[in-house]
């Protein structure tokens, strides 16, 4: 999976920001396999999320968690977002006593990622890196605004609506954290990371 891969930033300010997933593989392991997603999403609901969701139905802040998890069928992908490399430790470790057989992936700096599975128990099975972005660089937006449109691998978040916030929030018009939750609500896997999105958000302002 490569959707949550090109987050731009910098190691200091990707340190608060981790992603875990899960999804079943067509005619491998697909039939029945809602059943064992409902159960990866009973257990990530208790470690201290930012932000999750399904593609299928939604993110924590477009839709209730009663309808994700209602809607949680064979072919969802889950999404959690933690801001804790601790908590993504011992998301692994309660994931691997629970043997749901679905594929987990974490999306995360490579040095943690390790960290976590380590302490787990667990060995990273494939490592993936972003290959960066080639082309009509110039026409890209700002580092700033990049930093926090990455965070829906969909782009869905656009670059003027971040831009709008910023203005919003000089103005006194928004809080960080109203404005960050405005930016998440369009990332409908819920892959968006609110918390980080207040500290990126602070510094433009």
């Amino acid at each position: 999976m490569t959707h949550t891969l090109h987050r731009q930033g910098t190691v200091e300010n990707l340190k608060d920001d981790y992603v875990v997933f899960t999804m079943s593989a067509k005619k491998v392991n697909a039939k029945g396999s809602a059943v064992k997603i409902k159960r990866f999403f009973e257990i990530l609901e208790k470690h201290n999320a930012v932000n999750y969701g399904d593609m299928k139905t939604g993110n924590s802040f477009n839709s209730s968690r009663d309808e994700i998890y209602k809607n949680i069928k064979d072919t969802s992908i889950v999404h959690f977002v933690v801001t804790e490399k601790r908590e993504v430790a011992a998301i692994l470790n309660e994931l691997a006593e629970a043997h749901l057989g679905t594929s987990v992936v974490v999306s995360g700096l490579i040095d943690d990622t390790e960290w976590a599975c380590k302490k787990a128990g667990l060995k990273m099975h494939t490592v993936e890196f972003s290959g960066g972005i080639y082309g009509r660089l110039d026409t890209l937006p700002e580092k700033e605004v990049l930093e926090l449109t990455t965070m829906c691998g969909h782009g869905m978040v656009a670059a003027n609506l971040v831009r709008d916030m910023v203005r919003k929030i000089k103005k006194g018009k928004k809080s960080l954290e109203d404005a960050a939750q405005e930016l998440a609500r369009p990332c409908q896997c819920g892959v968006f990371n609110p918390k980080r999105a207040e500290k990126l958000l602070r510094k433009m302002v």
